[in-house]
């Protein structure tokens, strides 16, 4: 049985009770908008989308779920495709008939694989830095335990301007890095984003679909979005100058405006 109780963060942050986890969700926009859900990446969380949320829940109500990757010690569902179901029942809980994904590094592949299963929950999709093509760059850097220089190097390498790499980014990554559970949990989402490839599946997503990406991306740099491009059937691509992997956090205002004229021309 699922509830939902506010927590201590303020009115428009939650909590879920989800298959016995706590499950922390927000939401930000009036209540009549038309909802846009955030799918943060694989070593984010939903405060990466920051002060975009500010800019475009003027117009739209934003829904920002945490989806709680390194908790637990159950590996059995360490899974891309885990995570898509869980978004379909979050939808269904909070009765969102449909909405907008927009979806950074893998949470882009969880939307892609979610618009794949659910095509009529999905009105349009926003991908930004998204994995679903080519995996073997996600696990090319995995951190060494215990070695927190090359981390915070590795952690700066996400971003054009490393300076955006905090103390207090680079503690989270380095903790993740050096517990063994989260680690296996790790190499069990690569291996899963591995096996569920979407390169034949998107050519069939009719979804409007707005590519996001830095041009200076070296995680999944330019050869990956122009691949998406191609291949998603109804696309734009639209670049970002002096940006890293993560537009959203780098450069909110350019990719708000991005985000809120893409949604005025396609819903």
């Amino acid at each position: 049985m699922s509830s939902i109780d506010k927590s201590l963060e303020g009115d428009e942050s939650y909590y879920w009770n989800w298959r016995g986890f706590e499950i922390f969700w927000s939401v930000k926009g009036e209540k009549n908008r038309h909802p846009i859900i955030l799918l943060h990446g694989l070593m984010g969380g939903i405060d990466n989308f920051g002060e975009m949320v500010d800019v475009i829940s003027v117009q739209y109500k934003v829904y920002g779920l945490d989806l709680k990757l390194f908790e637990g010690r159950n590996l059995l569902k360490v899974s891309v495709k885990a995570l898509s179901d869980y978004l379909y029942e979050f939808m269904n809980h909070l009765g969102i008939k449909s909405a907008v994904l927009i979806g950074n590094s893998m949470g882009g592949h969880i939307g892609l694989i979610f618009t794949k299963d659910y095509p009529e929950k999905v009105d349009g999709l926003i991908l930004t830095g998204s994995s679903g093509l080519f995996e073997e760059s996600m696990g090319n850097s995995f951190p060494r335990r215990g070695d927190k220089n090359y981390i915070r190097k590795k952690t700066e390498e996400v971003f054009y301007d490393p300076k955006v790499a905090t103390d207090e980014l680079v503690d989270n990554v380095f903790e993740i890095a050096n517990n063994r559970i989260s680690v296996l949990k790790l190499i069990g989402y690569e291996k899963s984003a591995i096996r569920h490839n979407m390169a034949k599946d998107i050519t069939k997503i009719t979804q409007p679909t707005c590519l996001i990406w830095g041009k200076e991306d070296k995680v999944t740099p330019h050869h990956v979005a122009e691949e998406f491009h191609k291949l998603l059937p109804n696309s734009e691509l639209n670049w970002i100058s002096l940006c890293g992997h993560a537009p959203m956090w780098e450069h909110p205002k350019r990719f708000s405006e991005i985000v809120l004229q893409f949604l005025k021309n396609k819903l």
